[in-house]
This record gives structure tokens, C-alpha cells and sequence, in this order.
């Protein structure tokens, strides 16, 4: 589903504002829309981002083109024939990648420092001031449950914090704070982008469910249970906040049947959200 803005932007191109949501394995749909605005030679003003929102958006705001994150993402698939997902719920904790090991710390099932690592030697930035897009990265305080909204210091600390999901990942100390996974307080975070941007597309990749699906539905296990109450919560924020504030263009990838977990699916996950990405070019080519 794409929502149109009633407005069109003033004279000359737009100061276009892009929010990635989170939503798992099916926020790699987020690399359709960097294409999208690369066919379009659109580049965003600036950029926010949560959970796998934060990842993906930390690379394309390093200046990586989307062909490059492309690229990285197929030998990452290509590299392994696991399903993360599975083994989590056997409790097969074998290596992923060497990226997801088993967690040493308290409050989390893994860890994802060698995989932050990873994102750091692709991308080739440190700190938010080398990002070649300014950046957003959402992510949420512990203690004090309320958003926090990195956009200054180091960046892969924020990043990690922001896909921090709670009861798989360790929450991640960092400016004096305990943080976890953003999207428990704000899972599509275009209200960020307002201030600066004249036209605003938010990226909702929190999936859908066919009706069908529900029929011979086994009860879930433990982590699916996990996944999926938490992704009912984060529907619900989203919901509200588009009750009060719409974006420009809310793009919904209608991706069924993908896991939180299910990175080994690039191809089908991509296949399901090229469609709307289509609708979003054909929309943004009306109004730019």
C-alpha cells in the first residue's frame, strides 16, 4: 500500500526524508527503495532509521550505491545455506556467517558484535560525521523507556543498540545508557524527518499475514512467540502514530510467510516487495 501526498513539493526537487522501519529479514526490501531513488537520480536529505532500518540506512547514508549493498548482501546470502530462524528454535546454536555466536552476556541469547564489525568494515565510517547522508539511529532506553535518537558520535554502537531485540540480543550499554531494540518505541520513525524534509516516505516492512495461513496454524514456539508479540506491539505504535501524522508516502511491502530471522530468503523477500516498490516509483515520478 502506498498513501500519496495531497500536496505537491515547491518549486525544484524536494528535500526528501526516508524512514526504514523495522521488521527483521524483511527489512532487506529496503535496498528496492535506494534503487528506486537511484533510477530516479533522487538522493535523500536525510535519513532515519530503526533496527534493520538502522543497518540498512547506515549503509546507503555511508555512500555505498545500491548496487554495492546489493552486492555485499548476495555473497552474505551466498556464503551460508542456514536457516538462522530454524536453528534458533532447535536450539542449534552453530555459527552463522561466524556473525551470530552465543551470548556470554546477561539479558540475551546472542551476540552481534562480529557482525557490527562487519558493517563497519564495508561501509568504511566510524562516526556519523563521515556519513555522506545525516542519519537518525532510533533506538530505546531500558531504564527509563522512552526513544533515544542518535545522530552524533559513533555509529555502530547506535546501530547495535537499535536492532537490540529483546531476549535474542544483550541490550547494548552505550552514552551512559542501556539500550534496546528501537522499535519498541518507534518502528517507522518518519516523524523524525519532518522538521527538514518537504516530502517524507516511510518504509513499513513489518510484513502481513494471509488469512489462509491462520487456518492449520501450529501454536508458536518460545522465539516465535517472542517475534511475533513483539512485532504485534510495534503494528500497534505505528497504527497510532498514523492516526495523529501521515508521511507523504507510506510504503508497505505486502511480504507474507518471511521469518524475523529469515535472511536466507534475500531473493524471495526482494521478489515479494518489488512490486511496491514499482508503485513507489511510478508515484514519485507524478510529483518530482
Amino acid at each position: 500500500m502506498i498513501t500519496s501526498p495531497a500536496a505537491q513539493a515547491d518549486n525544484g526537487q524536494p528535500r526528501i526524508g526516508l524512514a526504514l522501519g523495522s521488521g527483521g529479514a524483511r527489512g532487506l526490501s529496503h535496498l528496492l527503495i535506494f534503487e528506486v531513488l537511484e533510477e530516479l537520480s533522487l538522493r535523500p536529505h536525510r535519513i532515519s532509521g530503526c533496527s534493520i532500518g538502522a543497518i540498512m540506512g547506515s549503509l546507503y547514508a555511508s555512500g555505498m550505491a545500491a548496487g554495492k549493498i546489493r552486492q555485499e548482501l548476495e555473497k552474505l546470502i551466498a556464503a551460508q545455506d542456514e536457516n538462522l530462524f530454524q536453528n534458533l528454535l532447535s536450539g542449534d546454536w552453530r555459527q552463522w556467517l561466524g556473525f551470530i555466536q552465543p551470548s556470554t552476556r546477561q539479558g540475551g541469547l546472542v551476540e552481534s558484535d562480529a557482525f557490527v564489525d562487519y558493517l563497519n568494515k564495508i561501509s568504511g565510517v566510524d562516526k556519523f560525521s563521515e556519513l555522506e547522508i545525516p542519519l537518525q539511529v532510533v533506538a530505546t532506553d531500558y531504564w527509563k523507556r522512552e526513544m533515544v535518537v542518535f545522530d552524533s558520535g559513533e555509529i555502530w554502537p547506535a546501530v547495535q543498540a537499535s536492532m537490540a531485540m529483546p531476549s535474542l540480543f544483550s541490550p547494548v550499554k552505550h552514552q551512559g545508557r542501556t539500550l534496546i531494540d528501537g522499535g519498541l518505541t518507534n518502528p517507522v520513525p518518519y516523524d523524525l524527518l519532518t522538521e527538514d524534509c518537504d516530502l517524507i516516505i516511510a518504509v513499513n516492512v513489518l510484513g502481513t499475514r494471509k488469512q489462509e495461513d491462520d487456518k492449520d496454524a501450529k501454536n508458536p514456539t518460545y522465539l516465535e512467540n517472542i517475534f511475533n508479540t513483539f512485532q504485534v506491539m510495534q503494528y500497534s505504535i505505528l497504527q497510532e502514530k498514523m492516526r495523529r501524522e501521515e508521511p507523504d508516502f507510506l510504503v508497505s511491502p505486502e511480504i507474507s510467510g518471511i521469518n524475523v530471522m529469515d535472511f536466507h530468503r534475500f531473493h524471495d523477500i526482494l521478489e515479494q516487495g518489488q512490486p511496491q516498490a514499482d508503485r513507489l516509483k511510478e508515484e514519485l515520478q507524478k510529483v518530482i
